[in-house]
């Protein structure tokens, strides 16, 4: 179903931590080998055992709906044996650490370690520690890379590329590792990236990455192919970074009159998930013309399928033999 395993590995390495350590090839590789997951979803029978007999654990420190589902759906779609630690619900209450979690771990031997972990870095640390591939699926405010990828996908099949187009990405940059990744992400590929956000949730460096910034929405979504939204992520908020959600959502949240100032027939992605009526209006989200939102959601089991494919073929050529 997947084709010819290509010349280049689509992975650098073992793990997978970041988009920045991708390069355009990997990228590349890895949307193609997602197009025919997509295929295989759509199909009655999903399931495939390239990753028969190898086990993946999902450690989740903070909550996801979509994240940690399309990971643990695509794990079991490809036949692995896949484990969801509540972590924040037990070894953490009790004051173990990332590290003694890590060797506990380790010592189960499993094949593939999901982690999302509210601090930046965490995945790196982790993969120093374990003897098996770990996948970055959220660190603090560093990045998200599978999301990246997923959201990639979702631009590529709508308009056959990814070189040449506009997009912008609008809302909580500051706190946002989905915006680093993308950033780092369309930017390799050749996208023209702009940044629309007050300068209070703006990073200071963020124009070092080779993008636009603009501080009103009339100014950053005129001729904009995409408008990427972003979650107000308040929880990590601890000054005062805006008057009120009311007062952003008037300046900063996407209702059709903001949209119309980008291309006609501009379409509308959000990570989720979503604050409606904070940075995403609802008629807007719940457009079936503009809106790509349940797209990226389908978009995210074939890409983890993807990224657990190629893990797959990192751990066949590592140790000699195929999963």
């Amino acid at each position: 179903m997947t084709g010819t395993t290509p010349a280049l590995p689509l992975l650098p390495g073992a793990h997978l931590l970041s988009v920045e350590e991708l390069g355009a090839q990997h990228i590349s590789g890895l949307l193609d080998l997602a197009e025919s997951y997509v295929d295989l979803n759509r199909q009655v029978a999903k399931k495939r055992d390239l990753l028969r007999g190898r086990t993946m654990i999902n450690l989740f420190y903070e909550s996801s709906t979509r994240t940690q589902s399309s990971f643990e759906l695509a794990g079991k779609r490809l036949g692995a044996d896949v484990m969801n630690m509540s972590v924040g619900q037990s070894s953490v209450k009790k004051g173990e650490t990332l590290i003694d979690t890590a060797m506990t771990l380790n010592a189960m031997r499993p094949d593939i370690l999901v982690i999302r972990h509210a601090d930046s870095g965490a995945a790196a640390l982790l993969s120093r520690k374990v003897a098996c591939s770990v996948i970055n699926a959220g660190d603090g405010s560093h990045e998200h890379p599978s999301q990246a990828l997923l959201d990639a996908l979702t631009i590529r099949r709508r308009f056959g590329r990814i070189e040449g187009l506009t997009i912008a990405i609008c809302g909580d940059i500051l706190h946002s590792r989905v915006a680093r990744s993308n950033i780092l992400l369309l930017t390799k590929m050749g996208a023209h990236v702009r940044l629309v956000a007050p300068r209070t949730l703006l990073p200071r460096d963020i124009a070092r990455l080779g993008v636009e910034i603009f501080n009103r929405m009339e100014e950053g979504l005129a001729g904009a192919d995409v408008v990427m939204m972003l979650r107000l992520q308040l929880e990590r908020m601890t000054g005062s970074f805006l008057p009120s959600t009311r007062e952003f959502f008037h300046l900063y949240g996407l209702d059709h009159k903001k949209l119309a100032l980008a291309k006609p027939g501009a379409l509308v992605m959000h990570p989720g998930p979503m604050n409606r009526g904070v940075e995403i209006d609802s008629a807007v989200a719940d457009d079936t013309e503009r809106s790509l939102i349940q797209e990226q959601v389908e978009m995210g089991v074939a890409v983890r399928m993807a990224i657990l494919d190629a893990l797959s073929r990192q751990l066949s050529n590592s140790k000699g033999g195929t999963p």
